[in-house]
């Protein structure tokens, strides 16, 4: 995720990073600029004053009503999943310190080898949380403790395994009376919350834009972007070529950037800083349990 300052106005508007649209596009701009340029001329030099360019006019600003609204359900849609996985991630951050303080209460600082063990499961999650939702399993982020990474790779599941062995050590505790069944069902609100942060998760990636709806409103850009500078060029002649060159970076860019933020979980610039926010939780926990 990039981090900037939202009140230095002109160095973000004079900044393009390498995922600016503008570099994604530039080929499709040039394009668009030279296929504006052919029809700016065939207007002016066929059809300038034609009675019908008007009527084309106002129907493309009756049907940029329409394209605005449909392009403000996109954008919120996908912000709502950032932002869902944002207050996911945030809720993990909250849970594994709680859980981690509740452990580092129970189990007597005497007991070394107990305490580092349930501290590597709690800070490894977010680790293997972020690298299912990619897809992937980087098993050098790990840290490891009585075989624990052998044991994982034997699993489909990384994130269930842990989250299973953390059920199995508060019973084991339980069992052995090293903590009391109060202890234990406290315990067990953290525990459940880490399969209901990772349903959540699982639902965002797994959730994206209809198809039929993202083609319809792709088509629906093409056509509204073609059809734009028909009704500039009797007011703007030649004017028309950049100013239809930026409509065109606008809308495209904006549903670029929806499809980028509504799978939050991957390493585009925009998306959500889980990395950063894997190794604030193995911090605190280890502060945690080491205090």
């Amino acid at each position: 995720m990039i981090e900037y300052n939202p009140k230095s106005w002109f160095r973000v508007i004079l900044t393009f990073h390498k995922a600016g649209t503008v570099r994604k596009f530039w080929k499709e701009l040039i394009l668009m600029g030279l296929f504006t340029a052919v029809i700016t001329f065939l207007e002016l030099k066929y059809f300038k004053n034609h009675p019908a360019i008007e009527k084309v006019g106002s129907f493309h600003s009756f049907l940029g009503l329409a394209f605005s609204l449909l392009l403000v359900f996109r954008i919120n849609s996908a912000y709502d999943k950032w932002w869902e996985g944002r207050k996911l991630w945030g809720r993990l951050v909250n849970e594994t310190r709680n859980m981690a303080t509740k452990f580092a209460t129970f189990i007597p600082k005497s007991e070394k080898e107990k305490r580092n063990y349930v501290a590597t499961l709690i800070h490894n999650y977010p680790f293997a949380l972020k690298e299912h939702l990619r897809d992937n399993m980087d098993w050098e982020e790990f840290e490891n403790t009585e075989n624990l990474i052998e044991e994982l790779k034997k699993k489909n599941h990384i994130p269930n395994a842990l989250s299973q062995k953390l059920y199995e050590f508060a019973k084991k505790l339980k069992d052995n009376g090293e903590i009391s069944e109060e202890e234990f069902l406290s315990l067990d609100k953290e525990l459940k919350s880490f399969s209901d942060v990772l349903g959540g998760c699982e639902r965002i990636k797994k959730t994206p834009i209809p198809y039929s709806y993202s083609l319809f409103l792709k088509k629906f850009i093409f056509v509204f972007v073609s059809t734009a500078p028909i009704g500039f060029i009797p007011a703007m002649e030649y004017w028309t070529v950049p100013v239809a060159i930026i409509i065109f970076y606008v809308f495209v860019s904006l549903e670029y950037i929806a499809e980028e933020i509504e799978d939050p979980f991957g390493l585009d610039e925009n998306d959500l800083p889980t990395d950063k926010l894997a190794e604030t939780i193995r911090r605190n926990v280890k502060e945690i349990f080491n205090g």
